[in-house]
């Protein structure tokens, strides 16, 4: 298999079942039949493996990854299944810190072309049997899978896991979970299975309710994460980060009621060394500290709110990178830009980017100091030009921003 013939496999899975970040809302496909046939067809890998279940709107990721360091660190192979990616297809699928083989890739997607033609799965649908199958060949002892929008009707709750985690729930995709809060935790709460304990990350007593009350129905036990106590500290520098720390250790000990082997310093270590372990970036990510550069994928209101705040927390002058796409309501975020700074506006570049020019007259409302850049990169390089080593740089707004920045800067910087 050649480079040529890798990206030729991975268009072929792009063109064939549209990602939702590239066609929007169609690209969703709620439900769990096509995930049924098609774990059906390759034999239900994911009946093999012994799954741990990450929901939530914001720190999914961030939880998943603590999580597969601690273990990691207590000796397990782990898979680890998040989405989506920041550079390149195979961060998706890891076992222990390393992005999925290519050549399983290419040679899943030439299985994946002989589908019967009746089974016309969506691209996370795809990716999420192709986790599935890849952690069956490695034999790992568990399988960390991070929830893709929402819960009930994510193409992951196929699994049935050991345990499973409600980071938090906020407003976010709305067009597809909810207009309401409520709405939401619903659609979250949907991956609570009979019998299995539950964690809740977060201390919104209305969230709270609605997730406990699905437990109950379930008779699943229910773990309320926000009343640990806990000094631990993560290399995921975020401030926000320590919640999702209580996450894990909520985590940890319903696995160790299962006999699972974990010590104090396994999780220790494996809170401290969750980039060298799992090789996570793109959360409150320190690029550089000459002049320090920070980016972060919070995206929506609440994530960005948390991540300004720790902005407005550091005394230094701000050259903001920002960008967003084309569902994301613009005016809640001028409400809350962070202070001393300079802005630098972009397109993302993806099919969803959305051009500052389309919500300049916002811009100009906000009454900031800002420029528009047709991409990520001409933005970075402007700010990175006119920032002292005494200020400091962020870029955020999207994943896909990051990703963009980390694409073009971070082989450069290594």
């Amino acid at each position: 298999m050649t480079n040529e013939q890798y990206q030729e496999a991975i268009d072929w899975l792009f063109v064939q079942a549209p990602n939702y970040q590239i066609d929007g809302e169609k690209a969703y496909k709620p439900g769990l039949d096509n995930i049924i046939r098609l774990c059906d067809f390759f034999g239900n890998p994911q009946e093999s493996i012994p799954c741990i279940h990450i929901g939530g709107t914001n720190g999914k990721g961030s939880t998943s990854n603590m999580l597969a360091s601690v273990l990691q660190e207590a000796g397990y192979k782990v898979g680890l299944y998040n989405s989506p990616h920041l550079i390149d297809f195979t961060e998706r699928i890891k076992v222990n810190g390393k992005n999925c083989n290519k050549e399983f890739v290419f040679d899943f997607i030439q299985k994946l072309k002989n589908l019967p033609n009746d089974i016309q799965p969506s691209f996370f649908e795809f990716t999420t049997i192709m986790a599935f199958e890849y952690f069956h060949q490695q034999q790992v002892d568990f399988a960390i899978i991070e929830v893709g929008l929402g819960g009930r009707l994510d193409s992951t709750n196929i699994i049935k896991p050991l345990v499973a985690a409600i980071t938090n729930v906020q407003l976010d995709h709305q067009n597809i979970l909810g207009d309401t809060i409520e709405e939401i935790a619903g659609e979250k709460a949907g991956i609570i299975k009979n019998n299995t304990p539950v964690i809740f990350g977060d201390d919104d007593e209305v969230v709270k309710n609605i997730i406990k009350e699905k437990a109950k129905q379930e008779n699943a036990h229910f773990i309320d994460a926000s009343l640990i106590q806990s000094d631990l500290e993560s290399d995921l520098r975020g401030n926000y980060q320590q919640k999702n720390i209580k996450v894990v250790l909520a985590l940890v000990e319903e696995l160790k009621k299962l006999q699972i082997k974990i010590s104090d310093q396994h999780i220790e270590k494996g809170l401290l060394h969750v980039h060298k372990n799992t090789g996570f970036i793109g959360r409150w990510f320190e690029f550089s500290q000459t002049p320090l550069t920070v980016c972060d994928t919070a995206h929506n209101q609440a994530g960005l709110e948390q991540v300004f705040g720790q902005l407005n927390s550091i005394d230094r002058r701000k050259h903001v990178i920002l960008g967003f796409v084309n569902d994301k309501k613009i005016d809640e975020v001028m409400n809350m830009l962070p202070e001393n700074s300079t802005f630098y506006f972009a397109k993302p570049c993806i099919h969803r980017g959305r051009h500052p020019e389309d919500y300049e007259n916002l811009l100009i409302e906000a009454k900031i100091f800002y420029t528009i850049f047709n991409s990520v990169q001409e933005a970075y390089l402007s700010a990175k030009e006119e920032c002292t080593n005494e200020e400091m740089i962020f870029i955020g707004g999207s994943n896909f921003v990051v990703g963009e920045f980390l694409e073009k800067n971070l082989e450069i910087s290594e």
